[in-house]
């Protein structure tokens, strides 16, 4: 979309955020339910698996399973942090209207940074809407919507619609908790729950266990279930025997830990998709899969001298920055039968609030009466016919924490719409506008040579802005 197209659809008031603001007419949907398997990864980067760019290492069952579907090449997260990312993903709604825009801390930090201590359980939940369509629910994995740290009041899962549910330190409930850890101990003191003790490297087979006994339980029933894998967080723990494959492929250690992370986790993945196939499921549920922003950038990694494993190339940015690195993630949908297989989709601009809409579009569950979205309904997109998005999508990121290299800081808040993206602060400095079509790495900033464009755009981001419950 050139200059001229953009302002003449603008002001025509097609750039309003509705649920409606794709382009075609949404098909009905499929006569058959389909059971909802989420596989939401830990800070990986757009170019960590070998189906979107590592020539390093491979990533062979999540390669099979993008074969085996759709693989999306513009899908973003609504945050570049975990906490406001996966809110997103469970509401259909920006984070920041639920006063969560950084991971949750402690109660102090969280009222330093004007943030709430937990999800509010009013807030919207796609578990709750499949719970109402008959689905049975379960959430194993990294919660950190609320809970841990010395926050001992926020809700269970069991309070957004989850029947069963197994977290870890930054979660409330049943749980399993990493030896020798900080915040682990923490969440012990907290109680709340059975706790199991374990080995960092052994968390994400467990996952895939507790999600594959659910499975195996409600193979007859519809059933959503969350998979939200704690790796690829850092700091890595690999078995000793899984890192002695990697020793030879980086001299970097950290990136030598890093693939060792990622390869077992995509042995386990690739687990997970062979039983979901043994047990005749596999033309009966839809896999999505993503992660909730994008790789590491901790200063410590720098200080040493070293790069800070996971890659986000071809993107400027990583996590906790709002540049495409630290937002633009790999999006993997499959479902057998239903969805073509093989396809890339370079054309859906997708997003995670968008999520909620489809999910209950393609399962006929209810949307939640009285409660706005924020996303647009794309399953079209998803069962094959890529989709033109009319309705822009904002970010706000205060920088806390920061990435650790200077060239990674973005200002605070963000805005796509068509192949636009400005990024600006609330005060309106460090305006900065590019085209994504044509600069993909965030380099030329276009906002001097199409004011009436930036003008537009951010004056579109600051009234979104300014209606958010920031005190």
């Amino acid at each position: 979309m050139d200059r001229r197209d953009f302002l003449k659809r603008a002001a025509m008031g097609l750039t309003a955020a509705t649920l409606s603001g794709l382009s075609g007419t949404l098909a009905d949907s499929p006569a058959q339910k389909p059971n909802v398997l989420f596989i939401f990864i830990d800070d990986m980067g757009y170019a960590d698996l070998s189906c979107y760019g590592n020539t390093k290492i491979r990533t062979p069952h999540i390669d099979q399973l993008a074969a085996e579907g759709i693989r999306f090449t513009q899908f973003y997260v609504n945050s570049p942090v975990c906490s406001p990312s996966r809110v997103a993903v469970t509401t259909g709604q920006y984070p920041a209207r639920w006063r969560i825009h950084s991971f949750l801390n402690d109660r102090q930090s969280n009222r330093k940074r004007r943030m709430a201590d937990y999800l509010d359980p009013a807030a919207p939940s796609l578990a709750r809407q499949l719970k109402a369509a008959g689905y049975v629910t379960a959430h194993f994995g990294k919660w950190h919507m609320g809970g841990g740290r010395d926050v001992d009041d926020a809700p269970h899962p069991a309070a957004y619609g989850f029947d069963e549910s197994s977290v870890t330190f930054e979660g409330l409930g049943d749980r399993l908790l990493i030896k020798n850890d900080a915040l682990s101990k923490q969440s012990a003191a907290l109680g709340q729950g059975q706790i199991t003790w374990v080995e960092k490297h052994d968390i994400t087979r467990m996952r895939v266990d507790q999600t594959l006994d659910f499975i195996e339980r409600h193979k007859d029933q519809s059933f959503y279930v969350n998979c939200w894998l704690n790796d690829i967080h850092d700091p890595f723990s690999p078995a000793p025997e899984q890192l002695e494959k990697f020793k030879n492929v980086s001299d970097n250690p950290y990136e030598q830990q890093f693939f060792a992370v990622l390869d077992e986790m995509d042995r386990q993945i690739g687990r997970l998709m062979q039983q979901l196939a043994r047990l005749g499921l596999a033309k009966k549920t839809l896999v999505i899969l993503a992660s909730d922003n994008g790789p590491t950038d901790w200063p410590r990694y720098y200080r040493e001298g070293l790069l800070p494993p996971g890659d986000a190339r071809p993107f400027r940015g990583r996590k906790w920055s709002l540049y495409e690195g630290g937002i633009r993630e790999p999006f993997i949908v499959r479902w057998e039968g239903m969805i073509p297989a093989g396809k890339v989709d370079q054309t859906t601009v997708a997003a995670g609030v968008d999520l909620f809409p489809t999910v209950c579009k393609l399962t006929a569950a209810p949307l939640p009466p009285h409660a706005l979205l924020d996303g647009c309904d794309i399953s079209e997109a998803l069962l094959g016919k890529p989709v033109i998005r009319k309705c822009p999508l904002f970010w706000y990121y205060p920088n806390t924490p920061k990435p650790g290299k200077p060239d990674h800081v973005s200002p605070m808040l963000a805005v796509r719409d068509g192949h636009w993206k400005l990024l600006c602060n609330p005060d309106r400095t460090d305006m900065q506008l590019y085209n994504l079509a044509e600069d993909v790495g965030e380099r030329t900033n276009r906002a001097e040579q199409n004011p009436e464009i930036a003008a537009l755009l951010s004056s579109k981001l600051l009234d979104w802005f300014k209606a958010l419950p920031i005190e």
